[in-house]
């Protein structure tokens, strides 16, 4: 440590008497004592008005029912803090009056406290853009520290007591002070980077010009960007050397070529993947066994969200290396083709007819591109036929559709007399005693 322990004592020795010299002059009676108990007078009436505005604020909220959704929660916000917001306005009020009608030394304390409500109920506000419910905490109460030293001017002599408390190596020396500016700054910036890119994410999503693979992959570098200078930035405005850092990018990329190489082959993949606009969030694929559609692109994996509600995690090598079907590709619409058989002794003229109907009855099968239906052949016991008929939702299902079209011809050919045959066979059992004299014979 640079600084030994006793200059460190005395340091807290000196902040122990300042203090302590601070709570007698508060006792001593005079215009400080009487701001102490205006101040204690404020903090009473705030809460009694608290207390009768806050159940009608919460009433009159909750008939705004037709209001946007971010309008409710700033109005939940501000319902929250309403004890700090009617002490703060009841503060500067008081300090003003005050300030006008004797001397401003008279209210200096009340201005003080007013001072210190606004900063705690600014910062209140502005940690909610942190969602993160621990990271909001840490933020709110360094904030809420940073902003009691710096208006109570013990700003100097905290920085000179955090400044002692180092550890030097070398030629490098890390201080308190430094660690904690890298952190608030850093912070900051993060927080910056973050809802800059929820901004650019939404309007990106908002553009219909743009197409949703191009979409993920912009907002991915923006994503990239931002976070990125904003750590650099952080490090550097603390004044931290980033020449180090050229050494440890060095190690880094040799460790992914060599320990990372399927996490590096997902990572490229997935940018081939968002380039080439192969596949998209909404289009149906399969691979393999898998059918479902594309939930979302990740930087390492796609999300596969299949009719059964399962979701398969598949890594972007995979679609990149397999042959992968995508029913969606350039557009939705699909073809199907089913297989069925009727007599020999059925008309196949009407056949056809029924089963376009059948399939055209059926809501999900399209109209404008019509059923087809073609004799395939002529098999052992019926006369085969195709059904082809399209589609534009693959991704609501493809056995079902197919099964209502079974159904529908189902009804049809009962309806008409249309039989389906199936194979049939015929067992001769013969005489056991004929049996046995034939072989005899």
């Amino acid at each position: 440590m640079e600084a030994d322990a006793a200059s460190l004592l005395n340091q807290i020795a000196q902040f122990g008497a300042q203090a302590v010299g601070f709570a007698e002059s508060l006792l001593t009676p005079g215009w400080r004592q009487y701001q102490v108990f205006i101040i204690i007078a404020l903090l009473a009436l705030a809460q009694g008005a608290s207390w009768v505005l806050m159940p009608r604020l919460r009433d009159q909220m909750r008939e705004l029912e037709g209001w946007p959704k971010w309008r409710l929660r700033a109005l939940l916000v501000l319902h929250r803090r309403t004890r700090l917001i009617l002490f703060v306005i009841l503060a500067w009020g008081t300090t003003w009056i005050m300030r006008e009608t004797t001397w401003p030394s008279r209210s200096y304390l009340i201005g003080v406290v007013a001072t210190l409500a606004t900063a705690w109920l600014l910062v209140g506000l502005a940690a909610r853009l942190v969602r993160n419910p621990f990271l909001r905490k840490v933020v709110t109460w360094v904030l809420w520290a940073y902003a009691t030293i710096y208006i109570l001017g013990l700003s100097g002599d905290v920085s000179a007591f955090l400044d002692d408390i180092a550890v030097t190596f070398g030629s490098f020396r890390i201080s308190a002070l430094i660690v904690f500016k890298a952190l608030f700054v850093t912070g900051v910036l993060l927080t910056l980077a973050r809802v800059t890119s929820q901004t650019t994410a939404s309007r990106l999503r908002g553009n219909d010009d743009i197409s949703p693979s191009m979409q993920v992959l912009v907002i991915k570098i923006v994503q990239t960007i931002l976070y990125g200078s904003a750590f650099f930035i952080g490090l550097k405005a603390v004044g931290f050397d980033l020449t180090g850092l050229a050494v440890l990018s060095g190690a880094i990329g040799v460790g992914l070529g060599f320990g990372l190489q399927k996490v590096v082959s997902n990572l490229v993949s997935g940018v081939i993947i968002l380039l080439d606009k192969s596949i998209k969030p909404g289009d149906v694929i399969s691979l393999g066994d898998t059918f479902g559609w594309i939930n979302a692109l990740g930087a390492r994996y796609v999300s596969v969200v299949t009719r059964d509600g399962k979701e398969y995690l598949i890594p972007n090598e995979d679609l990149i290396t397999n042959q992968v079907v995508n029913w969606s590709h350039t557009n939705d619409f699909v073809r199907l083709d089913i297989f069925f058989g009727t007599s020999y002794h059925d008309d196949p003229h009407k056949v056809r007819e029924l089963a376009v109907a059948a399939a055209a009855g059926v809501g999900r099968v399209l109209k404008d591109r019509a059923p087809v239906c073609h004799i395939v052949g002529f098999g052992d016991s019926s006369v085969d036929y195709i059904l082809r008929f399209w589609i534009s939702d693959p991704s609501a299902g493809l056995t079902n559709v197919k099964g209502a079209v079974y159904l529908g011809l189902w009804d049809s050919f009962q309806e008409h007399g249309i039989s389906i045959p199936f194979p049939q066979r015929e067992v001769t059992l013969l005489n056991t005693s004929q049996q046995a004299n034939d072989t005899v014979g």
